[in-house]
């Protein structure tokens, strides 16, 4: 029942589909604005999900009481469905593939903005340091939506200082509920076991971020034994100006990987 946006299909060329998991507010509609129609149009499969209480996705208990391993489920039950994608995520999606690769193969995963392995605690910190009383009202408010309250705090957190106000405002109308538990709760108990990852990541940031820092980054990176890379836009990637050379770094690492079929990864 979840929702699923499937565009373009498998070559020989590229036999395993991409599965791209959003972040926190966020649902598939995100992926659907850029990334999907270029990976289609370059010749994959590209499959965009909207987690449990995301986009047109049903849940069926509160929002609030939405887990981290709820969003692992969703994620488990469509790539099982697609025989072993390709994971891209951005932002708590990233997370959410990064948990799920404890336990799953994968041909490749690519993090975007990714929280880190270790979790939100120092997401949280920076961001209650910024804005104390702010954040003790969003914990008080299970959809975490203050931070999306304004067409400037949208841009502060999620876009860059001169992206066009028409993308910042479409992304600020279309923006969600959060679990406060999945996004923030359990990120802080439950940080990724890296050892346990095997999937070679492609690990990726944005040098104006308002969520996730530089350094965030470079942990991420440093856990999985690879090297960061950087553009010079905000924490949306896939929705920022820039978008396509975001893209394009994804299909050429792709390309330079001798990818297996989806069905001998799908154990």
């Amino acid at each position: 029942m979840l929702e699923v946006i499937d565009k373009g299909s498998c070559s020989r060329h590229h036999p395993a589909p991409l599965l791209f998991v959003h972040g926190g507010w966020h649902g598939a509609w995100c992926w659907d604005d850029h990334f999907l129609d270029y990976f289609a149009d370059t010749g994959y499969r590209a499959v965009a999900i909207s987690l449990r209480g995301h986009g047109t996705s049903p849940s069926a208990k509160p929002l609030r009481k939405v887990s981290m391993a709820d969003y692992i489920e969703d994620v488990r039950s469509v790539a099982d469905d697609l025989g072993g994608p390709v994971l891209i995520g951005h932002s708590l999606g990233g997370f959410v593939i990064q948990r799920y690769l404890e336990e799953r193969r994968a041909p490749a995963a690519v993090l975007l903005g990714s929280v880190p392995p270790q979790g939100v605690l120092s997401l949280a910190l920076r961001v209650w340091r910024r804005r104390p009383s702010m954040t003790m009202e969003a914990w008080g408010d299970p959809t975490l939506l203050k931070f999306l309250a304004t067409r400037a705090l949208t841009r502060e957190y999620l876009f860059c200082a001169d992206t066009p106000e028409a993308i910042v405002e479409s992304c600020r109308q279309r923006a969600g509920a959060e679990s406060i538990r999945a996004a923030m709760t359990d990120p802080m108990v439950r940080r990724v076991r890296t050892r346990r990852v095997s999937t070679p990541i492609l690990v990726l940031g944005a040098v104006h971020d308002g969520f996730v820092s530089v350094d965030e980054v470079h942990a991420t990176a440093r856990a999985y034994r690879t090297e960061p890379e950087f553009f010079a836009m905000g924490h949306n990637m896939m929705l920022e100006p820039g978008w396509a050379d975001v893209a394009e770094r994804i299909h050429a690492w792709l390309q330079a990987r001798d990818l297996a079929s989806p069905s001998q990864l799908s154990g």
